[in-house]
């Protein structure tokens, strides 16, 4: 299937408008290479200070936005984190710790090593089932990539999604996760579940009249990360761009997001990518 009949599917499922009778803050993050400082597979550089000064940076970014949107997030979803410390370092050793976050991951066949993951607030959600969704190829053998991480609540599923990068120009690798994403979808809503929101770094520029971009790529503003929704629901999104999360790009001029690392240079900040804030209404 080619990308822009898969785009054009999605596209005529969207989330439809909904009585207000409930509501989800969730939010999705590219966190840039978040590697566990112990493995041996991390450069020298990432030492156990700038680990820990990562999950602080992260788990502050979350209160800000809890800040700006008057309630803590319910749902996080997380791409490029390589394993369950490190998801579990993002809660445990934060101002999260309190807040009653659980998280969701999965080992995925990512020849980086990087995963999908997801933290939720058991007291508004409660968690019925979770696992991995493989990408295959053609031939139906599994791709090293990243899996697609379904997490179902009540009422909800969700799939954090982080497809093959554009660079080399592989869209057939980005068509098979879109389509196995869809396929998931399409389970899941055969199955009897109301409402499926997917969200991630889609590493494609699926929204090409969005005001607002995530990745900044030689001066122009891309929006690569952002979500589709299957079922009942409605949506509102916006792009966090903290003043925090942004530094002068003196290449190009205006502001891009302030980097955890350039090449081996420590910059000290989050990611590349900015996280979208999503309003999610039943």
């Amino acid at each position: 299937m080619k990308l822009a009949v898969i785009k054009l599917l999605a596209l005529l499922l969207p989330a439809a408008a909904a009585c207000a009778q409930d509501s989800l803050l969730v939010v999705f993050w590219n966190v840039e290479n978040f590697f566990d400082y112990r493995s041996e597979a991390a450069p020298q550089y990432w030492t156990r200070g700038r680990f820990y000064a990562k999950c602080d940076a992260v788990a502050k970014t979350l209160m800000r936005i809890s800040d700006a949107c008057g309630r803590f997030p319910d749902i996080v979803g997380f791409a490029e984190v390589e394993n369950s410390f490190v998801m579990r370092s993002m809660v445990s050793s934060t101002l999260l710790r309190k807040l009653g976050y659980r998280i969701v991951h999965y080992e995925s066949p990512d020849h980086r090593g990087i995963d999908c993951g997801l933290i939720y607030r058991e007291p508004s959600l409660r968690l019925r089932g979770s696992g991995p969704k493989h990408v295959c190829d053609s031939s139906g053998a599994p791709m090293a990539t990243r899996d697609i991480l379904l997490a179902e609540f009540d009422g909800l599923a969700v799939l954090v999604n982080h497809h093959p990068s554009k660079i080399g120009g592989k869209s057939d690798r980005r068509e098979a996760a879109m389509a196995r994403m869809l396929e998931v979808k399409d389970s899941l809503l055969a199955a009897g579940c109301p409402r499926v929101l997917a969200i991630g770094d889609f590493n494609e520029e699926l929204w090409p009249d969005a005001e607002e971009g995530t990745l900044k790529y030689n001066g122009g503003w891309e929006k690569i990360d952002g979500w589709f929704g299957f079922g009942e629901f409605a949506v509102e999104e916006k792009v966090f761009a903290d003043p925090v999360l942004l530094t002068p790009d003196k290449a190009f001029g205006g502001m891009k997001p302030r980097r955890c690392f350039v090449g081996p240079r420590y910059e000290g900040g989050v990611s590349d990518h900015l996280p979208i804030v999503l309003t999610v209404t039943f």
